[in-house]
């Protein structure tokens, strides 16, 4: 039985001059208000194209299809997430519950934030969770929190370390996406995260009693 063929994602090329990186700029800015507007389903190139200001030839030089502007929006979401999950949870000048704390409330702010871009994402996401840069994007959030998880739980088994960064990175990603489904109020969110940041740390201090 042969594997299902994947969407080519990947950019055509990667513009060099500052003209190119404004139209692909200008293009990504278009394609997440179509997302918004129109959801995944009626996303289309040509409404990008028409969105932008630019011929269908100009958006093509860039991105082969829609699943590539699609996986484009997507990875730039990735590597934001990804960045502020290192930068926050690598600074060991702070403890480690402190840091832990600090990223569930980033999480569930920006998950509010962009609660629209976030959910027409989610509905196209059958063009290109299967691709190979969706599973090393995913793998590059795994290595930082197993990172972290080496450090505050160093006597842990690994299986132990295993299970408490998916517990926590599970929980995290569906009361986000629930939560971020209804209008919240900045009080509600701060509530949210500083109950669900409890709810980790207690969990944490039950492996380590150090913490």
């Amino acid at each position: 039985m042969t594997d299902r063929p994947t969407a080519r994602i990947s950019s055509r090329k990667q513009p060099k001059q500052a003209r190119s990186t404004e139209l692909v700029a200008t293009i990504l800015e278009a394609a997440v208000q179509v997302l918004v507007t129109e959801g995944a389903t009626r996303f289309t190139t040509a409404r990008v194209a028409e969105k932008a200001g630019v011929s269908v030839g100009s958006l093509y030089q860039y991105f082969p299809n829609k699943a590539a502007i699609l996986f484009r929006l997507q990875s730039d979401e990735w590597r934001q997430t990804i960045d502020q999950w290192k930068t926050i949870l690598g600074d060991t000048t702070k403890p480690a519950l402190e840091r832990l704390r600090r990223l569930v409330h980033a999480f569930i702010r920006s998950e509010c934030d962009e609660a629209a871009i976030r959910a027409a994402l989610d509905d196209a996401a059958p063009l290109y969770r299967d691709a190979p840069e969706a599973r090393e994007a995913r793998a590059e959030g795994d290595r930082a929190i197993a990172a972290f998880m080496r450090e505050t739980l160093p006597d842990a088994t690994d299986k132990a370390r295993e299970l408490a960064g998916d517990l926590i990175c599970t929980t995290l990603s569906a009361v986000g996406k629930s939560f971020s489904e209804a209008p919240r109020t900045a009080t509600e969110i701060e509530d949210c995260a500083e109950a669900m940041a409890d709810m980790f740390c207690a969990y944490l201090k039950t492996l380590n009693r150090d913490l």
